[in-house]
């Protein structure tokens, strides 16, 4: 049987306030969630400040690596959201008044008396060429251009945008998991676990140590877009874990 295609993406986080900290960042999760559902592996992340250079250089060298690319953060009203600049430069085409946009906007705003004023107005525009991503929460549309896929920061809004986008994603089998937990020192698996590794290379396995009020355990995850695959590398796992004396336990994800 032939693999199937492996479907990748990156996230691009746009914002002084998540480097300061003041902002905790709460999309990368969901995004990665998804993508993962749909059969598509966020394979990076990147975090860049207002800076119109970084944020070109970043869209640029992620765009060119991987099938897709989610932006958030930087399409507000204010001076510092510069992200469709930005996109604009990198695809190097103009920035312009996206007419449907508009018409969402003038739309939105007179529905809730509020004034459109000349900052609202920013939100309206699109590198040339932009297909508009709905925003059902407050109107403003995200936007795509090639595979960059341009949202809001806000949580919320966010992830109504990428449910909105969902059909024009097309991906390759699902990323399938497994996580085996003992209560084994890392040091006293690692040899081992190199060992299982190694033979089965094409499984992507995770020591993930952690503490609880029982003492120290270790939680073996182990991914694979193949259910055969999985279970062959979990089995050795498994085995080795008895083999050194602890109690292997599956855990339900």
């Amino acid at each position: 049987m032939a693999e199937a295609k492996t479907v990748t993406a990156a996230m691009l986080i746009i914002g002084n306030e998540i480097l300061s900290g003041r902002t905790k960042d709460a999309n990368l999760a969901y995004i990665a969630e998804r993508l993962n559902a749909l059969g598509i592996r966020l394979a990076e992340a990147r975090v860049v400040p207002d800076v119109p250079g970084e944020i070109v250089d970043a869209v640029n060298a992620l765009r060119a690596r991987y099938t897709y690319v989610f932006t958030s953060g930087g399409i507000g009203p204010t001076h510092d959201d510069i992200t469709a600049e930005c996109i604009a430069r990198a695809f190097g085409v103009k920035l312009a008044v996206h007419p449907e946009a508009l018409r969402r906007l003038e739309e939105r705003y007179a529905e809730i008396g509020v004034e459109l004023n000349e900052a609202r107005l920013r939100m309206a525009k699109t590198p040339e060429g932009a297909a508009l991503i709905d925003n059902p929460v407050s109107a403003a549309p995200g936007f795509q251009i090639g595979n960059v896929f341009v949202m809001a920061g806000v949580p919320k809004i966010m992830q109504a945008m990428f449910e909105s986008l969902r059909d024009r994603l097309v991906g390759g089998a699902p990323l399938l998991s497994r996580t085996i937990v003992c209560d084994l020192p890392e040091g006293h698996i690692a040899s081992g676990l190199g060992a299982v590794q190694n033979r089965h290379p094409e499984v992507d396995i995770g020591s993930y140590p952690s503490y609880a009020t029982s003492g120290f355990r270790v939680a073996l995850v182990l991914r694979h877009t193949r259910q055969d695959a999985l279970d062959a590398a979990a089995r050795d796992v498994i085995a080795l874990i008895r083999d050194l004396g602890g109690s292997p336990q599956e855990q339900a994800v």
